[in-house]
């Protein structure tokens, strides 16, 4: 949590590695090795990367998490240093976190919708093997009861509008002396151009400490703004809807000075 916390008015960016998408066209269809992608991810801002370790959702296993975690460790005593991998598996029982774990990731994603009343031995789980829980949800309802089960970090994930995503993290009963970091689930679009970007800096100014980016982060562009680690950077950086755009951004803005928590509040 300590990474992913920044100050006011900037934003951390996690970026997800994975192989399949569920839009194809318009994609990438031959996506770079993890042990590749992972310093690109790092070396442009990205203040968490995380491994869809799902093979049916993401194409990707704990092999990749394990490559990816490695990529991070070697890094060590360098600038950019070492930022925190996330295990982004479906996690249904207790092994998975434990496996995540054992392959070196910092934090594990649970989602809330399929792990229901266990999620709070999931973080429990979690924190006794000594790795942090972000909890995925999509309904106020559900970040309430995520919190009430022991979440610190709470991600949107299946809302569409930003306002939508707001309110679902809005009015929360945090207990006392319990800071609550939120990250918005930014959704690719089935296009060319950057409102993905956009998307992230209005984001950043309703609140949101961080952005959890994918598909957008493999689209084919005609433009050189249009690669991963430059998305990454444009979403970082200090610009505003009311002042530009990310096609006029080009890739070269100034990215936010940022330290998985800290990282992203």
């Amino acid at each position: 949590q300590k990474s992913l916390t920044k100050r006011k008015g900037t934003i951390s960016v996690i970026a997800e590695y994975k192989k399949t998408f569920i839009v194809e066209d318009g994609f990438v269809d031959d996506v770079f090795a993890p042990e590749l992608m992972s310093p690109v991810f790092r070396e442009f801002g990205a203040k968490g990367v995380a491994v869809l370790a799902d093979q049916r959702m993401g194409g990707c296993s704990y092999d990749e998490l394990v490559k990816v975690v490695e990529e991070q460790q070697s890094a060590k005593g360098e600038m950019p240093e070492p930022v925190p991998v996330i295990s982004s598996d479906l996690i249904v029982d207790e092994v998975q976190i434990a496996r995540s774990a054992a392959a070196g990731a910092d934090a594990v994603l649970i989602n809330f919708s399929v792990a229901g009343e266990r999620t709070e031995l999931f973080i429990q789980c979690s924190r006794a093997v000594g790795i942090e829980a972000i909890v995925s949800v999509s309904t106020q309802a559900e970040a309430q009861a995520a919190i009430d089960a022991g979440a610190r970090m709470i991600s949107v994930v299946g809302v569409d509008d930003v306002d939508e995503k707001v309110a679902v993290v809005t009015d929360l009963k945090i207990p006392d002396g319990a800071a609550v970091l939120t990250i918005a689930t930014i959704i690719a679009n089935d296009n060319k151009a950057l409102e993905e970007v956009e998307e992230a800096w209005v984001c950043r100014d309703k609140g949101f400490n961080a952005v959890w980016v994918s598909d957008c982060l493999f689209k084919i562009g005609n433009d050189p703004s249009e690669h991963a680690g430059a998305i990454i950077r444009g979403m970082a950086a200090k610009s505003s809807v009311k002042w530009a755009s990310a096609k006029a951004l080009g890739g070269k803005g100034e990215g936010a000075r940022e330290y998985l928590g800290d990282i992203l509040m």
